[in-house]
């Protein structure tokens, strides 16, 4: 079962990079992982960049898709980020997106958090 999972939030990483492409933004990098958290998508808003989270949810029951970011997932994707923006001397406006996808489709909730 898990692998089915997997395979389904890939594939919901797959759109949302799409979804994010047809709005403007620019892809910089997927799955940028650290020992202490994981940004899945990190994009280019003009000279904005944007650390998104993608949450996939095969059911809408129970707030679907935008309700599944714990606190603690939050934190972890601040921590990762503020990694990545050091390793890569980012010096620009930084901003942090969700992307949830459901059966009902796609919502972005920018300056999530």
């Amino acid at each position: 079962m898990k692998e089915k999972t997997a395979v389904k939030g890939q594939a919901a990483e797959v759109a949302a990079r799409q979804y994010l492409e047809q709005h403007g933004l620019k892809f910089v990098e997927q799955n940028a992982r650290y020992r202490f958290g994981e940004i899945d998508l990190i994009m280019r808003d003009g000279n904005d960049w944007v650390f998104v989270e993608v949450k996939y949810r095969s059911h809408t029951q129970y707030g679907g898709a935008v309700n599944a970011l714990s606190v603690a997932q939050t934190e972890r994707l601040r921590k990762a980020a503020n990694h990545y923006i050091q390793l890569n001397r980012i010096d620009a406006i930084c901003r942090f997106d969700v992307i949830a996808a459901d059966p009902a489709g796609i919502q972005w909730i920018r300056d999530a958090f």
